[in-house]
């Protein structure tokens, strides 16, 4: 133990830290609370100060956070309309009662003893993810955290059913609106990275965050092209190919943005002729919304509009396979880009159910 946590009175090992253990997990950040100290202390130890709206420090030494016992109350709305409160007083249970999911509220003492009021080994047992207490619908991102955390557990993981009536309570009173664009992103982001991404849009599915993505249900397909059913089901099985094969999250972003014009068109003019090119607007658009990087949308854009020509590339003419390779790709010079969208073409094909890649 370091001297500065010696001279702490009572240090605990919390959230994420403490779940990864309990799964075997290895886990690259530890985090603490410590409980009946100041702030005036912790910078007496040496412990610098992060930020203005928490009483967070990281250690001299290792820089790990270290965090003063807090509560927080609703005063605002979205994430940031909270009044935090630091006091020597909080105690070690009701910090843990303001976290998201009863998986990231346990603690872990300096002997090693798992400190669980909220059940979080049960709910690692049963894989299910539950919401810590009713503070869940004070922060709409928690939503997301949710789902990406389904994202990165699997499908033999639920989420709870009170927890899935909170999320849509939260749809419904409109917190969700107030949901900051870069959060969003963030969250999306990382979850396009985790083992299973399609399960993050799957637990979203229907809450009005992604409705590029919600109108893409019952649209129809080609039964002999798309036998797994509408884009809705095509864009998921798209996307969790890419992540089967391990592809980047840009190419992750790709594969599941590729069909964003079907819905228009289908909505529009009851077919989806033209999907690829009206799907650039939409992408553009949706990546604004989102303050998404330009290497995203970039490659989105560029899988949108010429994944059809790439399914079809042996009936181009020269003039046109020269126009797909160095006019839309400039491919000699930005190889790994048009290398990304022929793994997000290859996802598109192999997301199809049973049908030859000659069909496509």
């Amino acid at each position: 133990m370091q001297a500065q946590e010696k001279k702490l009175k009572k240090v605990y090992l919390v959230g994420g830290a403490v779940r990864d253990k309990l799964l075997g997990r290895d886990c690259k950040d530890n985090d603490y609370v410590v409980v009946g100290e100041t702030s005036e202390h912790m910078l007496d130890l040496g412990f610098t100060p992060v930020g203005s709206d928490f009483p967070v420090f990281l250690h001299p030494q290792t820089k790990d956070e270290y965090a003063l016992a807090r509560t927080e109350r609703k005063n605002g709305r979205g994430y940031t309309g909270f009044v935090v409160n630091a006091a020597q007083s909080v105690t070690l249970e009701e910090d843990l009662a303001r976290r998201d999911l009863t998986i990231n509220s346990m603690a872990l003492d300096t002997n090693g003893q798992v400190i669980d009021p909220f059940n979080g080994q049960a709910d690692l047992a049963n894989r299910v993810l539950k919401h810590t207490s009713e503070a869940f619908v004070e922060d709409p991102v928690r939503v997301l955290r949710v789902a990406r955390f389904l994202a990165r557990f699997g499908e033999q993981w639920t989420i709870h059913p009170e927890t899935c009536a909170l999320m849509e309570a939260l749809r419904d009173n409109g917190e969700l609106q107030h949901l900051v664009p870069e959060r969003v992103w963030g969250e999306t982001q990382k979850a396009l990275a985790e083992k299973h991404p399609h399960l993050y849009f799957e637990a979203l599915n229907g809450l009005g965050i992604f409705p590029e993505i919600e109108m893409m249900h019952e649209v129809p397909q080609p039964k002999e092209h798309h036998p797994e059913g509408d884009v809705y089901t095509h864009t998921m099985l798209v996307l969790k190919r890419a992540a089967d094969l391990n592809f980047d999250a840009e190419t992750r972003f790709a594969a599941l943005t590729h069909d964003f014009g079907k819905a228009h068109c289908y909505h529009k003019y009851g077919n989806l002729l033209g999907h690829e090119q009206e799907g650039v607007s939409i992408i553009t658009e949706f990546c604004e919304r989102l303050k998404a990087p330009t290497r995203f949308k970039n490659l989105a854009i560029l899988t949108s509009d010429n994944h059809t020509r790439c399914h079809k590339i042996f009936e181009l003419t020269p003039k046109k396979l020269h126009k797909l390779l160095v006019e839309n790709f400039n491919a000699s010079k930005q190889p790994q880009r048009f290398e990304q969208f022929l793994q997000a073409c290859v996802c598109d094909a192999q997301g199809r159910g049973a049908v030859s890649y000659t069909h496509l």
